[in-house]
Order: C-alpha cells, then structure tokens, then sequence
C-alpha cells in the first residue's frame, strides 16, 4: 500500500496544483463529452489510452466490457444505472465500447466447467459474452486458423456489446436522431495500437 499512499502525495503536490483551475471548475459540476465503457482489467486506463483530462470520460468498467440488455427491473444495476445517468443526465455526445488483447473475462469462456464453478458471478455475467464466441468460432472454423481465435473473441465481443448497447431505448433513440455516436475500440496492451471499429466495412482499423 505504500506505493498507493506514495502516490497520492505525488499528485497532491504536483498533478494537482498542475490543473488546480480546472479542478476548480469541475468542483461543482461535469460535462464529460464521451461515455467510456472498458474492460476492469488492470492494464486498461482510459485516461492514459486517450489522454483525456479530469471531466473528459464517463467511465464505466466491468469484467470484459460488458454492456447488460436493457430491462427494467428493481434489481440493483450498475453498468445499466451509469448509462442511463451518462445519457439521460450528463448529455454525452459518444460511447466508447473499448476491449483489449490477453482479455481475462473472454478468456475465461473456454474454462473446464469446474473451474467456472469457484466463479459462479462471473460465469452468469460471461453469458452475455457467448454469442460472441460462438460468431468467432464460426470466422475461425470460415478461416481455418484457430490461432486467431482469442484476439477474435475479444473483438466480436465489442460488436456484441455495441449491438447490446441499442437494446436502450433512449440510446437507440439518440443515436437514430445523430445525437450519439457509438464506437467499437480494441486495444492492444503489448504493441500499445488502439484499433476503431468501421461499421461500414465491418473491420477494425488502426487509429492513426
């Protein structure tokens, strides 16, 4: 922990005086422009991907980027809950669905059924993430290169997400009036690219 509390003295003495005015400005109030919705693994930071600046993103993070099918329910819903607020409250103008290469979460759907039984949340979580196994085992099986298989998964899961994503009515309404954009990123940790999805073409291309 004394790395943590190392940490925190850092950056009151130095990052926070660095932007101690716009400190002062979102003290009171925020207006991120963008929704960023990321995978909680340890190795994604948003703020450092983007270079975004405190009040810039939104962020929401759970295991595997995962966006819930819209329902209503009296149940206690966070990622739901957070896109709501982000929409409906804070206005933002896009969403970002960002995954990432050596992705836990993807990973852990080929787990033998006894090792998913020690992580029962995460097994009911993961299955909003097997249609997108089954779409990359489907390209695999099309392809003939199972080595392709891992980065694959993690890549349809963004499409899945993003189509999951228009499961909300006031999304799906925004984004049919062009008040929303709505993007499919994929991060590679070891070469440090961020590839954007093209809707159009269906391909994931690098941003340059």
């Amino acid at each position: 922990m004394k790395i943590l509390f190392d940490g925190v003295r850092e950056f009151s003495k130095n990052d926070f005086e660095k932007y101690k005015e716009l400190f002062k400005q979102l003290s009171t109030s925020q207006q991120p422009h963008t929704l960023f919705i990321g995978c909680s693994d340890s190795r994604v930071v948003p703020d450092l991907i983007t270079k975004s600046l405190p009040g810039d993103l939104f962020v929401i993070r759970n295991v595997a980027n995962v966006v819930p099918y819209y329902r209503a329910s009296s149940e206690y819903l966070a990622t739901t809950s957070a896109i709501e607020y982000a929409i409906l409250i804070l206005n933002v103008e896009n969403i970002v669905i960002c995954g990432h290469s050596n992705c836990g979460g993807c990973k852990a759907l080929f787990l033998e059924e006894t090792e998913l039984k020690k992580i029962p949340h995460t097994k009911k979580w993961l299955d909003l993430v097997k249609n997108a196994k089954v779409q990359a085992e489907i390209i695999v099986r099309n392809m003939g290169n199972t080595e392709d298989l891992e980065w694959l998964v993690e890549q349809e899961n963004i499409i899945e997400q993003m189509n999951h994503l228009l499961s909300y009515p006031f999304v799906e309404e925004r984004y049919n009036q062009g008040l929303l954009q709505i993007y499919g990123w994929y991060y590679d940790i070891g070469t440090g690219l961020v590839y954007n999805y093209n809707q159009k073409e269906k391909i994931f291309e690098k941003i340059e």
